[in-house]
């Protein structure tokens, strides 16, 4: 018995160890960071104001350059890890980022799996669909189909709101889901309102217009679970370039429209 409590007590105090150590690791992005003085950050590089690839072959738009932002501010070198809407949660999940900056809204359930900042940029999400398709409500979705990002905050709003009969087709990356409605393998596509407005300059030839509103839904960086202190310090950041009009200047260079009164 003697051995067996000894046993128990050990055991305990092991798991109690382990408990400490988990909530120190945990905890210890922003001090990595600082030390190592380099912040990896996820960005889209697929997606279209927010993020893709220039004509120089290197990554543009309001995510990279509010990632650059945020590295400047604390005064560490940026790695760029370029992202999908799949993977993204999960290179963070898995520490091969510290921050993702890739146009991801926040819902209850990503907020079950990692933590986000304040929102550092407007975001809409819509469905577009050629002038001689009649959509006036969701229920005129019923028989159509639909191109939409996998695990994207589109795809999650149609899940919940179409109606039975609609045919969501999945694809995996933004250039996957455009691609499929510019090709016409799709009737209709559900995206953001500027990748939107994007492909439409693009590919006139389509006569696509706006249809219906998914989603008022900000952009908010992705913050590993846990990790407050580095949150906070992000938040500091964004709070700053709010009040000193940075926001504003960001969207207004790639939105064509100032951010406005974001939430926190």
């Amino acid at each position: 018995m003697k051995t067996t409590k000894r046993h128990l007590l050990g055991l305990a105090a092991g798991l109690a160890m382990a408990a400490i150590a988990g909530t120190a690791q945990a905890q210890s992005a922003l001090d990595n960071v600082m030390k190592s003085r380099q912040i990896r950050i996820a960005i889209p590089t697929d997606f279209p104001p927010y993020g893709f690839v220039g004509v120089d072959m290197q990554p543009q738009g309001l995510d990279v350059d509010m990632a650059g932002y945020i590295a400047a501010r604390l005064g560490v070198k940026l790695e760029l890890v370029p992202v999908t809407s799949a993977n993204r949660i999960a290179y963070l999940q898995s520490r091969k980022a510290d921050l993702v900056i890739s146009t991801l809204g926040k819902n209850p359930e990503r907020e079950k799996v990692i933590d986000f900042s304040a929102a550092y940029s407007p975001f809409f999400q819509g469905v577009f669909a050629p002038r001689s398709i009649a959509v006036a409500s969701l229920q005129d979705l019923a028989g159509k189909s639909i191109a939409v990002t996998r695990g994207a905050i589109e795809d999650q709003e149609l899940t919940r709101l179409a109606p039975a009969g609609t045919d969501i087709r999945r694809f995996e990356d933004n250039n996957a889901t455009v691609s499929a409605f510019v090709s016409r393998q799709t009737q209709l596509i559900a995206t953001g309102v500027s990748v939107a407005e994007t492909l439409m300059q693009r590919n006139p030839q389509l006569g696509a217009e706006y249809k219906l509103l998914l989603k008022d839904s900000p952009n908010y960086i992705g913050i590993a679970k846990g990790e407050d202190a580095l949150r906070a310090k992000v938040n500091e950041v964004i709070a700053q370039a709010k009040a000193a009009g940075e926001l504003d200047k960001l969207a207004q260079k790639w939105l064509k429209r100032p951010a406005g009164n974001l939430p926190q």
